[in-house]
């Protein structure tokens, strides 16, 4: 065999007396003693293992040629130096002078390849000459610049002559150390401090106004708005934050949250569907309630609402900011473009009884005429009308409620949905008595009104009463309308220029109204804001979005000053005087005339509130009853005012503040009209209150499968775990509407067990996160504690009362033919569906003998399962363990022993956490002592989706009941690809409750419905597409817009701020007119799926590493617009990946270079969803091996196309390593 020469160190007592000497390398997969390693064959190889005919075999030992003496000046070898391994042709060690970076030694290189030639190496005994490769795979192997084959050949070593080394192998670079492009990327990775840092006071404050994000506290300059209609909300959340917010939610018992929503919406669920990424079934659960979920969303003062019952106020981190998520949620559905439907359990319109086409009149197109009509409408009513005096429908929504707060589309979806139920609109129709009044709908038939007009009038001071906009004074009502008409797409054919609002503008009041106006004066160009009220600050009535908004505009505010007196000069107001207001101790406010305030202005905007004053409309209301504040009487409870077949809501009662109130008073009143229709008509309807639910095409998809036999109802079921410790708790699970249940595993009564406790714990896999949502648990809870006798009589009484739903008995044994025979029995005769034969519990039971124990010997699996062939007919499924090397063998063995399929998979054996003093947890006893248990949930899932796509695979067709981490429709959905058929739950459960199974269905069917629709295509499930933003906020393209690239902090943000202001400015000059809106209706192109078509859709995906193709190569693709600038991308790119991306010092805007291999770490760590996108390499690939390859690099140039296919092949595979290297390779 060939050995290598190795010098002493030099200095050594070797050196001096034995001279050279040889050792002998065993090839790797060869031991010393020449006995085969076990491992694969195709192994790389190293360069030892080869000499230039082919794979080394053990040879006998060869007597060296002795070195010749080392001539005067000739460098001595490095130390240790091997012979080289280098291709015939390849050219790996560089030329005379070249630093010769290989395998073997840098010497070597450094002497361009001079010395003898090789000399022909002896093979080992009886072994044949190396086959040349077969005609399909002898590409492989040609010279990339001509020739036949190339073969690996060894080089010899350079001779070692005085210990010293090449000088131009001593140059060589140090491979340890980065080189200096490298130390360049890094100048910004942290490293560990050494000592304090040291820098003056006036270089931080110019650091901190570098890096600053928000406002500086000592900037009075106000932002350029003019023209920038852009959403201001500060509850505006990207998915990213509807993500997080939604997870952070506690889903709350009783929840407080809901108790202060003025509609009642079900805030627990559709956050619960938030944080599943279900967002269809968020928005359904909100516009059940509320048939302007977009708009309340948008626009609720819910810091005095629903967040202000949040339980999390009594937290560090605070409240949820539920009206964020709310818009979130319904924005989603919007973009799905799905058209609202009729219950559809009611018959067709054509169908229903003579009192649901009874006419009904709604005056006022605005929120609560728009909820009374879709509940309505929801109720089967199919002649509704609804009579607007303007041209555009929407109300003060639409009028006056700024764009940037509520844009026209959303309003207008929600009408579109109330359209969709077939309710009709008249505009320019108004309630007066020279158009309609109720005593003419009357004579025309209509059973029913609702009066939902507003209240239509400014309340003015009579200081301005002689002032008009030519003097610069606007009212709440002037104003707003004006610049709605120029800022809102849709709202009327023609493009309004915005009222033109130059100098100082002074708004009174300290209502929502006048906020509002104070903002919108910024955005038509007013170059300072004064907010002047009469009372101070703590009794300011707009909500503190609002005000908060308006500060951050930089607008002024001004407590305890009332109007006086108006200045003019030149026809135009210069100045208003003001008295100072105080408020004694009794309560009651006072003016003093001697304390006057004189403030100069060109425009006066007065918010003091609204008014019914018109006599035209008062008369239109007779009969009606006005109460003394000239408003119509009605009652609260049911909205009835003086004439039973007259209803009122909003504004015009006096009760409803906001826009949710007035949506909420519209849905009280459609009840009880619906009532009193049906009491006309000698009907009556149920004393407690029942609203139809909101519903779209996604609820008519069927989710139902079959399998094994059995029909599930939906593919949801309760694990045989805690959720199923009792029969009762599975009873409120049918009835919460779960497809199936399996019974806590029991046993026979001699082998009934006792919990220990504690015995469920909080797993340590979500970090210091606590409360719901938990990634996973641990528990060393045994089987069920009720005996068999309990479990079987329980089952009689589930399978009566729901026939529809599937129960499946849970049973364990030991290895006992007799047990196994006997239980398994009593079970069926119980009226179970099926069986699940527990092979897996992965603690305490093993100890029995039963559960683990006879789950990971397949022999044991198949005989137990043979026995329950037995003794029943109904299907049975075993319950496997991930516990085991190969869970497929285990399978097979079921599926040998007649088991009609399997559960795939249990709880994972694990530890899950040590105090600081070294006790576990949970700790049994006094003695603290543990027992490793089961690791249950999301963190288990990659584990559980092998288990089923391995069995999948390799048992095509074979029923799999999955398990591990299912809590969501989306996570269910992926085990449904994976090949599983039905899904058991069980530590989804333990983090919220049963209601969950709501969310489930909702999302199930949506995932399968978007797929139909030929428009969605990118959607990634319920996900639409993400578009630049940040904040949730669209972001404009500034580098489109300047050529370069700015962040978003410090002097870059202003110099984004003055970009984003003068483009505005030139919108606003082109005065291009609005498009007109048009809603698109996305109606399925393709059939929709059913569960048994995405059943194992997944599998033609997955193979082995081999199948793989290197040839398709991405490469990461930063969106600077999107971007935080947190580095965490570049971090991780540094200290655990590639070097690849670049961090501007300035900036801190990162840039991928062409060092970016496309491993997706950067991807994976990057905390703003789709900021980094992998995207297709469009160079080829090229590996940075550190040092060259002793062979020809073929298997990234993308020789290597296919693994060996015949017989031939495989053959040649086996025995020419020209071939393993590169396939290996």
């Amino acid at each position: 065999m060939e050995g290598n020469v190795c010098a002493p160190r030099p200095g050594s007592p070797e050196d001096a007396a034995s001279g050279p000497r040889t050792e002998v390398s065993a090839p790797r997969g060869v031991r010393a003693e020449g006995k085969k390693r076990s491992g694969s064959p195709l192994r790389a190889p190293t360069a030892s293992t080869f000499t230039s005919r082919g794979p080394l075999r053990r040879a006998p030992p060869r007597t060296l040629r002795p070195r010749p003496p080392r001539s005067s000046g000739q460098p001595r070898a490095a130390p240790g130096s091997p012979g080289r391994l280098l291709p015939a042709a390849a050219g790996v060690g560089r030329g005379a002078g070249g630093a010769g970076r290989g395998l073997g030694s840098r010497a070597a290189g450094a002497q361009g390849g001079a010395g003898p030639s090789p000399q022909p190496r002896p093979r080992g005994r009886g072994l044949p000459a190396p086959r040349p490769p077969p005609p399909t795979l002898r590409f492989l192997f040609a010279r990339r610049r001509g020739g036949r084959h190339c073969a690996p050949r060894l080089e010899p070593a350079a001779a070692r002559r005085g210990g010293r080394r090449d000088a131009s192998a001593a140059m060589a670079p140090v491979l340890s150390k980065d080189a200096a492009d490298i130390e360049s990327i890094l100048a910004l990775n942290p490293r560990t401090q050494t000592h304090a840092m040291l820098r003056s006071t006036s270089a931080k404050k110019v650091d901190k106004r570098h890096w600053k994000r928000n406002s500086d506290k000592n900037c009075s300059k106000c932002e350029k708005l003019e023209n920038n209609f852009d959403d201001i909300k500060h509850t505006t959340l990207g998915e990213r934050g509807a993500l997080r917010e939604a997870m952070r939610c506690l889903k709350c018992a009783d929840a407080p949250c809901q108790k202060s929503c003025p509609t009642n919406l079900d805030i627990k669920s559709f956050i619960t569907s938030i944080a599943n990424k279900n967002y269809y079934g968020a928005a359904k659960m909100i516009f059940s309630d509320n048939p302007l979920g977009l708009t309340c969303g948008m626009v609720c003062p819910t810091s005095d609402l629903c967040v202000g019952g949040c339980n999390l106020y009594a937290t560090e981190e605070g409240p949820i900011n539920i009206g964020g998520l709310q818009q979130f949620a319904t924005e989603v559905f919007k973009a799905m473009n799905i058209t609202q439907i009729r219950n559809p359990s009611l018959p067709p319109p054509e169908k229903m009884p003579e009192a649901y086409s009874a006419k009904i009149a709604l005056f006022g197109a605005g929120p609560a005429s728009i909820s009374c009509a879709s509940f309505l409408a929801r109720l089967g009513y199919s002649d509704i009308t609804i009579f607007e005096k303007q041209e555009y429908v929407g109300g003060l929504s639409i009028s006056e409620i700024p764009q940037f707060r509520l844009p026209y589309d959303a309003v207008n979806f929600e009408i579109e949905l109330m359209k969709d139920l077939g309710v009709k609109i008249i505009c320019g129709k108004s309630l007066s008595v020279n158009e309609i009044t109720l005593s003419t709908l009357k004579e025309e038939g209509y059973k029913a009104a609702f009066i939902g007009i507003g209240l239509p009038d400014p309340n003015k001071n009579s200081i301005f009463k002689d002032l008009t906009q030519n003097h610069g004074f606007y009212t709440s009502k002037d104003f707003l309308p004006l610049v709605a008409k120029s800022s809102k797409a849709g709202m009327c054919a023609c493009h309004s220029p915005l009222p033109s609002i130059r100098g100082v503008v002074i708004v009174l009041g300290a209502g929502d109204t006048a906020f509002d106006c104070a903002t919108s004066a910024l955005c038509c160009g007013a170059r300072r804001v004064f907010i002047v009220f009469r009372k101070g600050f703590v009794n300011i009535r707009a909500v503190p979005e609002e005000v908060e908004l308006a500060k951050e505009k930089k607008c002024e505010f001004l407590p305890f000053l009332s109007p006086r007196k108006v200045e003019l000069k030149g026809g135009r107001i210069v100045a208003v005087q003001f008295v100072r207001t105080e408020q004694d101790e009794a309560g009651n406010w006072h003016e003093h005339e001697d304390e006057t305030v004189r403030l100069k202005a060109d425009v006066v905007i007065s918010a003091f509130g609204s008014v019914l004053s018109d006599p035209t409309v008062k008369e239109a209301l007779s009969p009606l009853k006005f109460n003394r504040w000239n408003l119509p009487e009605v009652d609260p409870e049911t909205m009835q005012t003086s004439e039973p077949w007259v209803f009122a809501g909003g504004d015009i009662v006096g009760v409803a503040n906001t826009t949710v109130e007035s949506v909420n008073d519209g849905k009280q009143a459609s009840w009880y009209i619906h009532k009193y229709i049906q009491s006309q008509y000698g009907a009556s309807v149920c004393a407690k209150p029942e609203l139809p639910l909101f519903y779209t095409p996604i609820d008519l998809v069927d989710i139902s499968v079959e399998m094994a036999g059995l029909k599930f109802l939906n593919p949801f079921g309760l694990a045989s775990a805690t959720p199923a410790t009792s029969a009762s708790m599975i009873r409120r699970a049918f009835e919460a509407g779960w497809g199936f249940a399996l019974t806590k595993t029991f046993s026979l009564d001699k082998d009934i067990v006792t919990n220990v406790s504690p015995r469920i714990i909080r797993g340590t896999t979500s970090g210091p996160m606590y409360g719901p949502g938990q990634s996973s648990f641990l528990n060393i809870e045994l089987i069920s504690e009720k005996t068999a006798a309990y479990w079987c009589q329980s089952v009689t009484e589930l399978k009566a009362d729901f026939p529809g739903n599937i129960v499946i008995a849970s049973i364990m044994c030991s290895y006992s033919k007799n047990d196994w025979m006997e239980l398994s029995k009593m079970a069926e005769a119980s009226g179970a569906d099926a069986l699940e034969l527990n092979l897996s519990c992965p603690h305490g039971m093993g100890e029995r003998g039963m559960g683990l124990a006879c789950g990971q010997d397949p022999e044991l699996v198949r005989n137990i399962c043979r026995w329950v062939r037995q003794a029943v007919q109904i299907p049975f499924f075993a319950k496997l363990t991930p516990n085991v090397t190969d869970i497929v063998s285990i399978a097979r063995a079921a599926k040998e022993g007649g088991a009609d399929g399997v559960t795939a998979t249990n709880t994972v054996s694990g530890l899950m956490g040590l105090k600081a003093d070294g006790t576990p947890w949970p700790a049994v006893g006094i003695e603290k002592r543990t027992t490793y248990g089961g690791v249950s949930g999301t963190a288990i899932r990659p584990i559980a989706l092998r288990a089923v796509t391995s069995i999948a695979r390799a048992l095509p067709g074979f029923p799999i009941l999955a398990t591990g981490g299912i809590d969501s429709a989306e996570s269910g959905l992926q085990f449904l690809h994976s090949g599983a058929s039905v899904l058991q739950v069980c530590s989804a459960v333990q983090n919220q409750d049963f209601t969950v199974i709501q969310d489930y269905c909702t999302g199930l069917k949506a995932l399968l419905y978007l797929k139909s629709i030929e428009e969605l295509r990118d959607w990634d499930g319920q996900s639409p597409a993400t578009v630049s933003h940040q904040k949730g906020k669209p972001v404009p393209r500034i580098a489109e817009l300047m050529g370069k690239k700015l962040p978003s902090f410090g002097p870059y943000l202003e110099q984004r701020k003055e970009i984003i202001a003068e483009n505005k400015i030139r919108q606003k000059e082109q005065n291009a007119g609005f498009p007109p809106l048009e809603r698109k209706h996305f109606i399925p192109k393709k059939p929709i799926p059913t569960i048994k078509d995405v059943i194992g859709k997944a599998l033609q995906y997955l193979g082995a590493f081999g199948e793989l193709s290197n040839l398709e190569q991405v490469v990461a693709m930063i969106d600077e617009e999107m971007c935080i600038n947190c580095g965490k991308c570049y971090m991780t790119c540094n200290d655990s990946g590639y070097q690849a991306i670049q961090f501007d010092p300035e900036t801190h805007l990162p840039t991928v270079t062409d060092s970016c291999t496309g491993c997706t770490l950067c991807l994976s760590v990057c905390p703003i969803i789709d900021c980094i996108k992998m995207v297709s390499r469009t160079t080829p690939y090229e590996p940075k091996r550190g040092l060259p390859l002793a062979v020809n690099d073929l298997s990234s140039k993308g020789h290597i196309l296919k693994t060996p296919a015949t017989e031939e092949e495989r053959a040649w595979a086996l025995t020419d390593v020209r071939f393993s290297l590169s396939f290996c390779h």
